[in-house]
């Protein structure tokens, strides 16, 4: 009989202990809904989070946010301006020639312009037969090229014009020449194509780095909002009562304070 009260008076307090600890255990493991106000508002705006924590460093985030904005506009500012002045060179020196019309179009073909002197004629035949251009000094030519050996067992002995390799050749060069509204040539314009390269370079250069800044943009985001949910977190442990006393009283009875 003395053992069994004595385990009956055993289990009357290990019991409530064991169920405070459990729900200490949930309290330490759960996110008050409050922690993650201050995260969020860093996410969105670096350093808010911390600016309505009373800290003196969401000033930084926020000072880097506005010099990384105004960085990247800066930049794209000086990318769109240096395109506009090879695409007005472009067409001003090599294009006009070709066609009275400006049609501008992706930046690969300005990347073609500044690798190639010309681009070569389209169609070399003025009559009803489509005769690719196919000096290989030429884009259009280079193009021509890659078609033959691409799709010719021999590139310099034409297969029958009727054939599958022929008329494959012919489509892979129609896809990727450039037609008749933006053929080119910097002939006798060498020092104007030197120029026309460096205006690209300024606005390739200009447009990775204003990419930079977005990247910047976005880690500063990231890392303001990481740094104030460690310090909501922290601020909600420091705040909660660490000590937990469990007493008996008459008849037994345990009590948890």
């Amino acid at each position: 009989m003395k053992a069994v009260a004595w385990s009956g008076l055993a289990a009357a307090l290990l019991a409530p202990a064991a169920s405070a600890q459990r729900l200490s255990s949930a309290a330490d493991t759960a996110v008050p809904s409050g922690v993650l106000v201050r995260p969020l508002a860093s996410l969105l705006i670096p350093g808010a989070g911390q600016l309505l924590a009373g800290q003196d460093r969401g000033a930084v985030y926020l000072a880097a946010e506005v010099y990384l904005v105004s960085r990247y506009l800066q930049l794209d500012h000086e990318a769109m301006s240096e395109q506009r002045r090879f695409q007005n060179l472009a067409f001003d020196v090599a294009r006009r020639q070709f066609t009275p019309l400006r049609r501008d179009t992706i930046f690969e073909y300005y990347e073609q312009m500044e690798r190639f002197t010309e681009s070569g004629s389209y169609d070399g035949d003025p009559g009803s037969t489509f005769a690719p251009e196919t000096d290989p000094r030429t884009y259009n030519g280079s193009v021509w090229l890659l078609a033959r050996r691409t799709y010719w067992s021999d590139p310099n002995n034409p297969p029958n014009p009727t054939s599958p390799e022929y008329w494959n050749a012919l489509h892979f060069y129609q896809t990727r020449a450039v037609g008749p509204n933006f053929l080119w040539s910097w002939r006798d314009h060498s020092l104007e194509h030197e120029v026309f390269r460096d205006f690209i370079k300024r606005s390739d250069t200009a447009y990775r780095r204003a990419q930079n800044q977005v990247g910047l943009l976005l880690a500063n985001h990231v890392v303001s909002a990481v740094d104030a949910l460690i310090s909501a977190r922290m601020s909600a442990i420091a705040r909660r009562p660490a000590e937990m006393r469990t007493t008996v009283g008459l008849g037994g009875r345990a009590q948890i304070r």
